[in-house]
């Protein structure tokens, strides 16, 4: 479903730098799904071999996939997974020259204008036996940047609900702003892996109005951290596409005290927004401090207030499993997220990620311990204990009335259009029998963990 925006990002300024270019996405069908076809045209047409390791799920596997590709050409590693484990990438795969940490824009243009190693700000090298880790880059503003080529793409992407693809509608991602002014204790992913936070930059309205007029699909996420982070510059952005007859459907993600601008509400509702995702992350005050998210339940409830007045589809995401919450807390993310007429939620454990500042804290409560998965577990519960909640809070939301409620917003909404309904009638009968809820909450937990984790 989404377009891997991070290395598109990285191609976009390696293009004036090389003669030629391609862009390969694995998970997609193609020629170079074959890997005797793949070796092959690495082999003979390749100089410069940029490959993106986002993930830990398969990473054994994307290690292996690294090692069996042709060793002679220059190969240049980067990705969230990849900064995040520097040294595990370079005993994993003896063919990496270079990992590059963090944002890679820059640093790939001056790898393929062939400036010395030692010279490269926020890169690691193979010197010999040895790994020579360079210091971090000062992070530009990201109008810097050029935004992505699409016309690299060898295939077009599509939403999906519940992994059934809608092929007749095209699925986009675009990124206004990079970086996040707040400072949630359980976020990481504005950080540099290596310690250092991306600042709040947002990029020119021309340059944005400049990329939207160039994207082809009719469903775009708008994957800011928070789009309204300057509600005035969110209301131009919209007052702009609604004057240049811009039709597409909108998905934001956002931060509850936009509810405070209603006329930038308004706005959003006629540019074509038409999904909201919330990071609630709460149903209880002390975990909402304990997590610094900035807000009481009060405001959230003052907020649904102003938000229920609007058309908009709207998902919530909770945090469940924080240190020294209750099973009885937990179980209120159902309660409250029906109280305040969230139409869908995901809820994800606690996870301590690299340089969270919960660390700290995680280390020093009693009774809890973080696994090797990083996630949180209270001794005596663990992950057996987890699932059972989980497993509860999806049967206390998704009742087969709220599953129609769904159905029936997604269309009051406009995000489905009436060709939309042959290709979600494949998908009722999975409802009735309860197993999309399964497969719904995997994917939006899939993509909750992408959520935080940034675009890369």
């Amino acid at each position: 479903m989404f377009p891997p925006t991070g290395l598109e990002y990285v191609a976009a300024s390696l293009e004036p730098h090389v003669e030629r270019l391609t862009l390969v996405d694995l998970r997609l069908p193609g020629p170079f799904r074959s890997l005797e076809n793949l070796q092959r045209f690495i082999a003979e047409e390749i100089d410069l071999l940029c490959i993106s390791i986002n993930w830990e799920y398969q990473f054994a596997e994307v290690c292996q996939l690294v090692n069996s590709l042709p060793r002679d050409v220059l190969t240049v590693v980067g990705g969230k997974q990849a900064t995040d484990n520097v040294e595990e990438v370079f005993e994993a795969c003896p063919g990496v020259d270079i990992v590059v940490r963090g944002e890679g824009e820059e640093p790939i243009v001056e790898i393929a204008n062939g400036r010395p190693w030692g010279d490269i700000k926020g890169v690691s090298y193979r010197n010999g036996s040895g790994i020579v880790h360079n210091g971090k880059r000062v992070l530009p503003k990201v109008d810097a940047y050029r935004y992505p080529d699409r016309s690299l793409r060898s295939q077009k992407y599509h939403f999906n609900i519940g992994g059934f693809a809608m092929r007749g509608e095209e699925f986009d991602i675009i990124l206004t702003s990079r970086g996040c002014p707040h400072n949630c204790k359980f976020c990481t992913f504005t950080l540099n892996p290596w310690g250092q936070k991306r600042n709040y930059s947002a990029r020119s309205i021309d340059s944005v109005m400049e990329e939207i007029r160039q994207i082809t699909a009719g469903i775009v996420l708008i994957a800011d951290e928070d789009f309204f982070v300057n509600p005035s510059r969110a209301m131009a952005i919209c007052e702009r596409i609604v004057q240049e007859g811009i039709r597409k459907r909108f998905l934001v993600q956002a931060r509850i005290e936009v509810y405070k601008r209603p006329e930038v509400l308004e706005a959003a509702a006629r540019a074509g927004i038409k999904v909201f995702l919330l990071g609630i992350e709460s149903p209880t005050d002390r975990i909402l401090e304990q997590l610094n998210k900035g807000f009481t339940t009060a405001t959230v409830r003052e907020a649904f207030e102003t938000f229920r007045k609007f058309p908009f589809y709207y998902h919530g995401y909770f945090i469940y499993g924080n240190l020294t919450e209750t099973d009885e807390e937990m179980m209120q993310i159902p309660v409250f997220a029906k109280e305040l007429g969230l139409d869908s939620i995901t809820y994800q454990k606690l996870r301590i990620e690299k340089y969270s500042a919960l660390a700290e804290l995680a280390a020093s409560t009693p009774g809890y311990y973080v696994g090797d998965d990083r996630i949180v577990y209270r001794e005596g519960v663990g992950r057996a204990g987890l699932k059972r909640i989980s497993s509860q809070i999806t049967r206390k939301f998704y009742s087969p009335l709220q599953l129609l409620q769904i159905a029936r917003k997604f269309f009051r909404s406009g995000l489905f259009l009436p060709r939309n309904i042959p290709p979600l009638l494949f998908a009722v009968p999975v409802v009735l029998v309860g197993t999309v809820v399964r497969k719904v909450d995997k994917q939006m937990n899939r993509f909750d963990f992408w959520r935080r984790r940034g675009a890369s």
